[in-house]
């Protein structure tokens, strides 16, 4: 408002100026109301705009805001989803493997029923040495059977002998004298096999360590 009536009266102040240039030239018409009227409709048909810049870029930033939360909404949306397909993803998958891994110990449960078969009440003493090629065929279609099934799902046994002892993948039982070509500080006897899952630990090897003097735990 002070600019528009700083404006307004530098406006007057040229009208009045040039009034006066006019009466010495002799042509200068009384300043009615009339003029009056006239010069301020003229000062109103000039006046300049009120400001509107604050209210401009107040309303710039108002839409800019309201563009950014749809975007903001748009993207949580898609983030949700993907979390959701994700997850739905990992129980299908797991579902498969555990269905697999399922299948395949029913395999393993049924050769070892069949091998059971064999020990019947109803085995004549003659059948003795038969019987017993039939269990030692079926024990060996079934360890067959199993490292099938462990190689098909990312499980295997370790081989830790003459390996450095590792705490996170041995458990150390105790120790033994180092023999003739086994260095000190490294696997000499594995007790129990240590197993991983894709190349996880998931049960620790029991092992004897090798040191150079004899020390029991």
């Amino acid at each position: 408002m002070a600019a528009r009536s700083l404006w307004a009266v530098q406006r007057l102040q040229r009208l009045l100026a040039s009034g006066a240039m006019s009466e010495s030239r002799g042509w200068l018409q009384p300043f009615s109301t009339a003029t009056q009227r006239t010069a301020g409709e003229d000062c109103s048909s000039e006046d300049p705009p009120d400001v509107l810049g604050p209210s401009l870029a107040e309303r710039a930033l108002r839409l800019k805001a309201v563009k950014l939360e749809k975007e903001v909404q748009d993207l949580t949306l898609r983030y949700q989803r993907a979390v959701a397909d994700c997850e739905n993803i990992r129980r299908r998958t797991q579902r498969c493997v555990e269905d697999s891994f399922c299948k395949d110990l029913v395999e393993v449960a049924d050769i070892l029923e069949k091998t059971a078969e064999c020990f019947s009440e109803g085995a004549k003493p003659e059948d003795h040495k038969l019987t017993l090629e039939k269990v030692f065929q079926g024990l060996s279609l079934l360890e067959a059977k199993l490292k099938s099934v462990f190689a098909k799902h990312g499980l295997e046994k370790m081989t830790p002998i003459g390996d450095k002892y590792d705490p996170h993948e041995h458990e150390l039982i105790s120790h033994m004298p180092a023999g003739v070509g086994v260095q000190p500080g490294t696997v000499a006897l594995v007790r129990q096999d240590g197993y991983k899952l894709h190349g996880r630990t998931i049960r620790l090897a029991q092992v004897e360590v090798a040191v150079e003097s004899q020390r029991r735990l």
